[in-house]
C-alpha cells in the first residue's frame, strides 16, 4: 500500500517576495478542524532562521497563505530558529509541539493556541537533552498527558513520555527502535501525531537509511498502554520518487509533519526535499488493512 500523491504537488512553494520564506518552505503541520485544513510550516528566508507560517484551505488541495509568519523565534534556546512543528486538537486549544535550535542543540518546546495567531508559549519541555519529533497524544490516556519523542542519542529510536500538567515529564521509555538493514535502520522519528482508530494509534513516521533516504511507515500502538506496538508495517508507504522529492536542499527526503482525517481519508501533509510542501492521501481501510 503506498500513499497516494496530490496531482498538483508542490502545493506551496517558496515565495521570494517574502524574505521571511524566500528560500524554503517544509515540514507543515496539519489540523482538520469545523471544515477548514489548518497548515503550521516551517519556513527560511535569507537570515537561515526558522520561522512558522500559517496556510488554511476549505478543501485540503489549494491554501492560501499569510504574508507573515505567526510564530517567531523568542529567547536563547530559539536563536537559531522554531523547526518541524506539529499539531494536535486537545482540551479546547490547538497545541504545537515544535524543535527549538540553538547553539546548545536542539529541545523540544511546547506552545498552544486558539486561533494559530496569538499563542501561548510554554518553553522547552524536556531540557535536560537533545531531543526532536516529538507528537502529542490527542487525548489523556490513563489520565495522563502522552507525547512521543525521539533523543538525538543513537540509534535513533522512538520513546515516549507522560505528564500531569504539559510541562513536566517522566516516565521514559523506548517505544521503537531502527530496525538494521532496512529503509529505517539507522534512525526513526515520529511524523504526524498518532490518530485514534478501532485497531489502535496509527503513527505515521519517518525512517532513514543508510545512506540518508527519509522514508515515510506506518505503525499501530495499543489505544491504552501506547508503549506497546501492535504493529510495524514493513515497508515504507511513501518514498521520494517525483523530481521535486529526489533534488532540492536536502536530496530524497520527504518528512510528514502532518495528518488530517476527513470522513473516509486521510490527507498527509509533508516537507519534500526540504524545499517544499507535498500532500498525499490514504483511504483509512487501505492503510488500517496494513495490520
Amino acid at each position: 500500500m503506498r500513499l497516494k500523491r496530490f496531482l498538483k504537488n508542490p502545493i506551496l512553494r517558496p515565495k521570494r517576495e517574502n524574505d521571511w520564506e524566500s528560500k524554503l518552505v517544509f515540514n507543515p503541520a496539519a489540523l482538520y478542524e469545523n471544515g477548514l485544513f489548518h497548515l503550521l510550516y516551517r519556513a527560511i528566508g535569507e537570515d537561515n532562521i526558522s520561522r512558522i507560517g500559517y496556510a488554511v484551505s476549505s478543501n485540503g488541495y489549494e491554501f492560501f497563505r499569510l504574508d507573515k509568519p505567526v510564530f517567531t523565534p523568542m529567547g536563547i534556546l530559539e536563536s537559531k530558529g522554531c523547526e518541524d512543528p506539529r499539531l494536535v486538537s486537545l482540551e479546547g486549544k490547538f497545541y504545537m509541539t515544535y524543535t527549538a535550535y540553538s547553539m546548545k542543540g536542539v529541545r523540544v518546546s511546547l506552545a498552544s493556541t486558539r486561533n494559530f495567531i496569538q499563542w501561548e508559549r510554554y518553553g522547552v519541555v524536556l531540557p535536560d537533552m537533545e531531543n526532536k519529533d516529538a507528537v502529542l497524544f490527542p487525548e489523556k490516556i490513563g489520565g495522563r498527558y502522552v507525547m512521543l519523542h525521539r533523543p538525538m542519542d543513537p540509534p535513533r529510536s522512538i520513546w515516549i513520555a507522560y505528564s500531569n500538567d504539559l510541562v513536566k515529564w517522566g516516565d521514559f521509555k523506548k517505544v521503537m527502535a531502527p530496525i538494521e538493514g532496512r529503509w529505517d535502520g539507522i534512525g526513526i522519528g515520529s511524523a504526524s501525531p498518532p490518530v485514534k482508530t478501532e485497531k489502535g494509534w496509527l503513527l505515521i513516521y519517518h525512517g532513514i537509511d543508510k545512506d540518508g533516504v527519509y522514508r515515510l511507515g506506518a505503525a499501530l500502538l495499543d489505544l491504552e498502554d501506547p508503549s506497546r506496538v501492535l504493529g510495524r508495517h514493513p515497508e515504507p508507504i511513501l518514498e521520494p520518487e517525483e523530481d521535486y522529492e529526489l533534488r532540492g536542499e536536502v536530496r530524497e527526503v520527504v518528512f510528514g509533519c502532518g495528518i488530517c482525517e476527513v470522513e473516509d481519508k486521510y490527507f498527509i501533509y509533508y516537507g519534500a526535499a526540504d524545499k517544499v510542501i507535498c500532500g498525499a492521501t490514504a483511504e483509512k481501510r487501505e492503510l488500517l488493512n496494513l495490520f
